[in-house]
């Protein structure tokens, strides 16, 4: 399954945004943003149930793609769902089936490859560098052990974790099929402004590939 273009995996937390998350994540969208993970775990499936509809409401004018982390009930009415570690990505295909994306989060090239091995279409890895939304959340893999992953797992990885406009380029350069933002965005005043910024350095890349 093809990835979303452009490439660039907008994480939802709705504590961190100066007013609706579906303004902000409208703004995103506007800037670009075409690939959305809801995850807001601390709401009721009702609730998510709720916002996770609003959102595909505001999304459909973009053609954007709406996963949502680990709610396979909200899932089902999306374009697919994002599992953490320890959710079997085969009872999710199981359930969603072949239609819908299915994404894992890992941490490791063990992760990773298992991810791989089970059938997610892609698998976010992290953290690649230190990250104000998880502070301590580590070590970092920094841009040589996001590379290594890279080259041993045959699934698109997302590079998760201190993705910022100025580290995006260099993602890129270590060969991953995309990046995964969340600070960065939904802190933003404007969230639009982050997300051209991010594409803009991402599709730098494409000299390097020319």
């Amino acid at each position: 399954m093809n990835l979303p273009v452009p490439p660039m995996l907008l994480i939802t937390d709705r504590t961190m945004v100066r007013g609706a998350l579906t303004a902000a994540l409208n703004r995103a969208f506007q800037g670009g943003c075409r690939w959305v993970m809801v995850r807001e775990k601390d709401m009721s499936p009702d609730e998510r149930m709720t916002l996770v509809e609003s959102i595909l409401r505001i999304a459909k004018p973009y053609e954007a793609k709406i996963l949502v982390n680990s709610d396979m009930n909200a899932a089902e009415i999306a374009h697919g769902v994002h599992l953490p570690q320890g959710q079997s990505c085969s009872n999710a295909r199981a359930t969603l089936g072949p239609d819908k994306m299915i994404g894992v989060s890992a941490h490791t090239i063990g992760e990773a490859g298992a991810a791989a091995s089970a059938g997610a279409d892609y698998a976010t890895i992290s953290p690649i560098f230190p990250t104000k939304s998880k502070p301590g959340y580590g070590p970092p893999l920094n841009l040589d052990g996001l590379q290594k992953i890279v080259k041993r797992v045959p699934i698109p990885l997302i590079a998760l974790g201190g993705v910022t406009g100025a580290t995006v380029l260099s993602c890129r350069r270590a060969g991953v099929a995309g990046v995964a933002v969340m600070g960065t965005i939904m802190r933003a005043n404007d969230p639009a402004m982050p997300v051209c910024d991010i594409l803009k350095q991402w599709y730098a890349g494409d000299e390097d590939d020319a």
